[in-house]
């Protein structure tokens, strides 16, 4: 992983999404904006959604296409989308959207680190209350270690 994989580019501080579909095309359309997976993959994450919940706990959801869809992803990236208002989440409550696309096994690796920074109740109350994509960005940025 040469390049970082989250940048302050590729996070929305307030979210316009309102549904579950809703805030994986908006996840989706970052990833596809940065250049990083076609439409298709967006279609994938919502084929997943359908057969799994990507929801994690601590108010995270991380839609991420089928293995079907990978030669659909161009480069790992990933999108980071909070929402003032939660969104029901299959009965869940989320606030944060992580779009992610790993090419090859990378994703395993991002997910992992993710799922860290939300295990930390204090990380998941700065991201709350961060005022911009650039405060949000000094929370995640670990995720882009080698």
């Amino acid at each position: 992983m040469s390049s970082d994989i989250l940048t302050v580019r590729n996070i929305v501080a307030s979210g316009s999404a309102t549904t579950r579909d809703e805030a994986i095309a908006e996840a989706g359309r970052v990833l596809v904006d940065a250049g990083a997976v076609t439409e298709r993959y967006v279609d994938a994450m919502r084929e997943r959604e359908e057969t799994v919940s990507t929801y994690m706990g601590n108010y995270l959801a991380i839609p991420h296409g089928t293995n079907e869809a990978k030669d659909e992803i161009k480069a790992s990236a990933l999108s980071f989308i909070r929402y003032e208002n939660p969104i029901d989440w299959d009965g869940e409550e989320v606030r944060f959207v992580v779009g992610i696309a790993g090419v090859e096994n990378e994703h395993l690796e991002i997910l992992s680190k993710i799922a860290i920074v939300f295990s930390e109740e204090d990380q998941v109350q700065q991201l709350i209350d961060a005022d911009d994509a650039e405060a949000l960005y000094a929370v995640l940025e670990e995720v882009n270690d080698q």
